[in-house]
């Protein structure tokens, strides 16, 4: 789905992704590579194909739209070094040309020579792209930029016959700040309170439609 937000085209990807053709980026959030492999640590039997799954799809989305630029708004590492950080490691050397910018999240908990040799160029707080900024939580400033930014895992409830309802990963746009669905689909979902003029874009397995 394409649409117009603050002078600006943006492609809404069903694999909870942002385009933005006038700068060749690709905008995510909340990755969390390595916590498949976290939580096998502790025990617990997660597949180790979950972030090999991710990178999968990161790799057709360059394709598809001839990416130059990768932005992820976020936990794009969760939290230590570990077997699914490796893999990273073997992609990205597949993927030496692409530039990766991460605006650093809660999880990401990585030392600085590990992103460096990562090739992951890294924003403590904020990126400022006119007429955007990439944050990783809420936004603190209400200024002329408008905010893009990740961390809650928006999702939302569709309502249908019989009492059926339906729960969905979705974009979140207000006035002045967009919230991106969580790239992994090993994270939960949390509902946002809707204020006047809000929009939702809902996630399918199909297609993204406003709701």
């Amino acid at each position: 789905m394409t649409i117009s937000c603050s002078g600006e085209e943006l492609i809404l990807d069903k694999e909870r992704a942002i385009y933005w053709p006038a700068k060749r980026m690709l905008i995510i959030s909340d990755i969390h590579i390595g916590k498949s492999a976290h939580f096998r640590r502790s025990g617990i039997p997660v597949p180790a194909t979950i972030g090999q799954k991710d990178l999968s799809r990161i790799t057709k989305l360059a394709e598809v739209y001839g990416v130059d630029n990768l932005v992820i708004t976020g936990d794009m590492f969760h939290n230590n070094m570990n077997s699914d950080v490796e893999d990273f490691r073997s992609w990205r050397a597949q993927h030496s040309q692409l530039e990766i910018h991460l605006i650093k999240g809660n999880h990401d908990g990585l030392k600085m020579e590990d992103y460096v040799g990562l090739g992951i160029q890294i924003h403590q707080k904020e990126l400022l792209q006119f007429p955007f900024r990439f944050i990783h939580d809420k936004p603190e400033t209400n200024d002329e930029y408008f905010n893009i930014t990740g961390h809650i895992h928006p999702g939302v409830t569709i309502h249908g016959k019989a009492r059926q309802q339906l729960r969905l990963p979705c974009f979140y746009f207000s006035h002045t700040c967009a919230v991106l669905p969580a790239f992994s689909a090993f994270t939960g979902l949390s509902n946002i309170k809707a204020s006047e003029g809000d929009t939702f874009y809902a996630i399918t397995p199909t297609k993204v439609v406003m709701v």
